[in-house]
């Protein structure tokens, strides 16, 4: 029977220093803890669904030159530990840059530390709408 740990990282045999408390003197939660996966004796920090949405703010629809996010093509961003899954759509079935989009989300979630597996579900119910952009934006595109 295994239980995830938190461990420090670091060195081996390092001493544990704790983190400077801020100015308010409320202690830091900006990070997850790191864990142990079961069996693996390796760390890995535990990916945020915040750290999910925001690489996928990096990644534009080259036609339009917006974020996929803002552009209302992200439906659903899930997490399971080290693994993100995201539903996503594309203007319409026949987009050119469907590819490249879908590509560009698989990259940037990888490249985060600590993410495992990334899975790219291209879904289209419901089908996408210019509804579905930001509103902010799409008052910008004057729609």
């Amino acid at each position: 029977m295994s239980t995830e740990l938190p461990i420090t990282p670091g060195p081996a045999h390092a001493p544990h220093v704790a983190p400077a408390p801020q100015a308010d003197g409320a202690e830091r939660t900006d990070r997850p803890a790191p864990t142990v996966a079961p069996g693996s004796g390796a760390a890995f920090a535990d990916v945020s669904l915040e750290q999910a949405k925001l690489a996928l703010r990096k990644v534009k629809d080259p036609d339009l030159n917006l974020n996929i996010v803002d552009l209302g093509l992200v439906y659903d961003v899930r997490v399971e530990g080290n693994d993100v899954t995201v539903d996503m759509s594309l203007t319409s079935p026949g987009c050119p840059s469907g590819p490249e989009i879908m590509g560009d989300a698989e990259r940037v979630l990888k490249a985060l530390p600590g993410v495992g597996t990334v899975t790219i579900n291209l879904v289209w119910s419901p089908f996408w709408t210019p509804d579905r952009i930001e509103p902010r934006v799409r008052a910008y595109m004057g729609l």
